[in-house]
């Protein structure tokens, strides 16, 4: 059965996506336009109760958050495709724990930088320079943490492409 993923083919979306290209699982797209307000209407919030993006539907199960749906897919098809989940438990810890600076650490600050500098101008909605400053400050010192790690390994959790990577990259492709 084909994944069906819901959503641009940007964003947070995008990385699901890409983890089911790495995957070699077959998918198609449904486009929900959020600059129109798709993700907020009915039919969509029967999907996703919260009206954000991603979703995707597997035959019958329906998942939502984009690092609930990495995780799933990394797990499920373990064994086809690029191993995005590490070879140990050792590995797999510290995908995981990269995966959680990603989510605590990296993307508060991103987030805040794409809604001030990129979306709210689009809007029309003004941009609040203290929330651009602070999280430039915040994103800096975790860049020097990621910059650190990949001094010494080829990726974040080692010398192997994992979610942790997908992750991290996939911010930078608004």
């Amino acid at each position: 059965m084909v994944v069906k993923v819901y959503g641009p083919d940007y964003a947070n979306p995008k990385r699901v996506l890409v983890c089911l290209i790495e995957k070699e699982i077959e998918f198609e797209t449904v486009h929900v336009d959020g600059f129109k307000g798709e993700h907020k209407q009915p039919e969509y919030l029967k999907l996703q109760p919260f009206g954000l993006l991603p979703v995707v539907q597997d035959g019958d199960y329906t998942l939502y958050e984009s690092r609930a749906i990495l995780r799933y897919y990394a797990e499920k098809y373990k064994n086809q495709g690029t191993d995005l989940l590490g070879k140990t438990m050792e590995e797999r810890g510290l995908v995981e724990q990269w995966l959680e600076v990603e989510a605590h650490n990296y993307y508060p600050p991103i987030f805040n930088l794409v809604m001030n500098i990129l979306v709210s101008p689009l809007l029309g909605l003004p941009s609040d320079p203290k929330v651009i400053q602070e999280s430039e400050e915040k994103l800096g010192k975790v860049l020097d943490i990621y910059e650190e790690r990949l001094s010494k390994t080829k990726y974040l959790a080692g010398d192997f492409f994992s979610l942790a990577d997908l992750i991290v990259v996939m911010e930078f492709d608004i």
